[in-house]
C-alpha cells in the first residue's frame, strides 16, 4: 500500500490545504479507492445541492444558431470571415421564444439547476448590456433583452441558475486574440490596452450579478491566459463579496470549485469530490439543422447512469433555434430523461458514488447512509438473474424502485469458517423491467461493506 498526498489544482475557500490520500490496492483492477481528508465544512454546505442536483440543463443560445454554423470557432479558425459571422444578427429574432416554455421542459426534464450561455466567445451578449455594443437588445433583430425573461421562469421554480460567460471576447477591439492568426496585441507590450478590456469585462460580470443573482458562474476559454493575467482570484473574490455561497466551475484557471470533463465521460472515477459532466445530444453546442447525429433516450441515459455511478453530475445541453424554439428531437429526450427520472428519483438525486465493479456488473449508486445500494440494469439478464460479489452485510430485501416488486434472493458458496461472503443472485422478473433502466434496490442492515479478504484452502472443518 502506498499513500500519496498532494494540493488540488482547485482552490476552496478558507483552506489552506485539500489533503487527498489515494491508496493503491494491487488486487483491485477498477483503479483507485479516493478519500478526502479535509474538505472545509462550510465549502461542503455550499457545494451540498451541486452533489445533490445531479442533472442539469446547459442552453447554448447564439446568433451562430442562424446559419447552423460551429459557435465563435468558425471565424476564430478561418471558417467564415467575422464579418459574415455578423451577419447572422440580422436573421437571430427570437419570434417564437417562450421562456415559460423552456423552464416547463427543464423542470420537466428531472434537471436541478440549468446554466444558460450569457455571452459566448464571440461576445454576442443575450442581455441588454450597458458595456460594449454587441447584444440581442441592440445589434440584433430579436431587439430584445433575451436573458431576462428565461431568468425571470427560473426564479419561480426550484431550479437553480447557472450563468455561462466567456472569459475571451475575440469581437471586442482590446481584446488581445481575434482569430487563431490575428492576434491584436501582447500583454506585457500594452497593459493599459489589457486594462480597458479586463473593466469591460468586469462591467459586464458585475451587471450579471447584480441582475440574476446566479448560484453558479459557468466560465469558459481560461485557456488563453494564465490566472495572473485573467486575474482569477480577484475575480472569484468580487463576485463572492453578495454570495459566499456562489458556486465556480474548474475554467477560471484554478481557482474553481469543481471539474467540468467536457463530452468525454471519465472512464475512471475522477479524483475531484465534485464534478459535472458536460454533454451535447448530437454533436453540436449550438443549433445544426444538418447535424442529425442524436444519441437516442436510452444513449442519454448511459450517459447519465454511468455519471452517477462515479459520483458526478451530468450537464446536458439543449441548442435552441434562432426563433426561440426548441428542435423537437431534444424535447423529446428530455421528456423521456423525465419520465425515467420521475420514476426513479429515489435511486437518483439523494445519492453518492457505487460500488467497483469488482461487485457487481454494472453501475450502482448509494444512498446517503450508504444502507441502500441501488443497481442499474440495462438489458435483460440470462436467467433472469444478476450477481452481488462480496457484500459482507445482511441483505433484509431487495425491490424494483418505481414498483416496489420484491425480488427472491439465493445465497451461493457462503460457508461457516471463512468470512468470505458469498455470491447474491437476485431474480428480476420480465413483467418488471424498464424499457430503459431496471433499478434495484438492495436494503442492507449496516452502513455497506465490502470484503477485501484474501480466499485460500480450508484450514478448519
Amino acid at each position: 500500500m502506498l499513500r500519496l498526498s498532494f494540493q488540488s489544482k482547485t482552490k476552496l475557500p478558507k483552506m489552506k490545504k485539500l489533503v487527498i490520500l489515494v491508496l493503491f490496492v494491487t488486487s483491485i483492477s477498477y483503479g483507485q479507492e479516493i478519500k478526502v481528508d479535509s474538505y472545509d465544512n462550510e465549502f461542503k454546505d455550499k457545494m451540498e445541492w451541486f452533489s445533490e442536483a445531479k442533472l442539469g440543463i446547459f442552453i447554448h443560445w447564439g446568433i451562430y444558431s442562424v446559419n447552423g454554423i460551429s459557435e465563435s470557432w468558425s471565424f476564430f479558425n478561418g471558417y467564415i470571415s467575422h464579418s459574415d459571422y455578423m451577419i447572422q444578427l440580422d436573421g437571430f429574432d427570437a419570434k417564437k421564444y417562450n421562456p415559460q416554455q423552456w423552464a416547463k421542459l427543464i423542470s420537466e426534464s428531472g434537471a436541478k439547476y440549468t446554466v444558460i450561455t450569457s455571452k459566448h466567445h464571440d461576445g454576442f451578449a443575450l442581455w441588454d448590456s450597458k458595456y460594449g455594443n454587441l447584444n440581442s437588445f441592440v445589434s440584433s433583430k430579436s431587439k430584445s433583452d433575451l436573458l431576462t425573461p428565461f431568468v425571470n421562469e427560473i426564479k419561480k421554480t426550484n431550479i437553480k441558475l447557472g450563468l455561462y460567460y466567456s472569459l475571451p471576447d475575440w469581437s471586442f477591439k482590446d481584446y488581445t486574440f481575434h482569430t487563431k492568426k490575428i492576434k491584436r496585441y501582447n500583454i506585457n507590450d500594452d497593459t493599459n490596452r489589457w486594462g480597458k478590456f479586463l473593466s469591460y469585462r468586469d462591467n459586464q460580470l458585475k451587471e450579471l450579478e447584480k441582475r440574476y443573482k446566479p448560484d453558479l458562474w459557468w466560465f469558459d476559454g481560461d485557456w488563453e491566459h494564465n490566472a495572473k493575467q485573467w486575474k482569477s482570484e480577484n475575480l472569484k473574490q468580487q463576485l463572492q463579496k453578495n454570495n459566499s455561497n456562489v458556486i465556480f466551475n474548474s475554467r477560471i484557471n484554478e481557482f474553481g470549485d469543481y471539474e467540468t470533463p467536457e463530452i468525454g465521460i471519465p472512464i475512471y472515477r475522477p479524483l475531484s469530490k465534485y464534478w459535472e459532466l458536460c454533454m451535447t445530444m448530437n454533436d453540436s453546442w449550438g443549433y445544426q439543422p444538418n447535424d442529425d447525429n442524436y444519441k437516442s433516450p436510452l444513449q442519454i441515459i448511459d450517459l447519465f447512469v454511468d455519471t452517477l455511478s462515479k459520483g458526478g453530475n451530468l450537464l446536458l445541453n439543449i441548442s435552441p433555434k434562432p426563433d426561440g424554439t426548441i428542435p423537437e428531437r431534444q424535447k423529446t429526450i428530455l421528456k423521456e430523461l423525465g419520465k425515467w427520472n420521475k420514476k426513479h428519483s429515489s435511486a437518483v438525486y439523494l445519492t453518492k458514488k457505487g460500488i467497483p465493479y469488482d461487485h457487481f456488473y454494472g453501475p450502482s449508486t448509494l444512498s446517503k447512509d450508504e444502507k441502500t445500494l441501488y443497481l442499474y440494469v440495462r438489458d435483460i439478464p440470462k436467467d433472469n438473474k444478476i450477481v452481488l460479489k462480496g457484500i459482507s452485510n445482511k441483505i433484509n430485501r431487495a425491490y424494483i424502485v418505481g414498483n416496489g416488486t420484491i425480488l427472491n434472493r439465493e445465497l451461493f458458496c457462503k460457508v461457516y469458517w471463512n468470512k468470505y461472503p458469498g455470491l447474491t443472485y437476485i431474480e428480476i422478473p420480465k413483467t418488471a423491467l424498464d424499457s430503459y433502466y431496471t433499478v434495484i434496490a438492495v436494503e442492507l442492515d449496516d452502513p455497506i461493506k465490502l470484503y477485501r479478504g484474501k480466499t485460500g484452502a480450508i484450514e478448519a472443518n
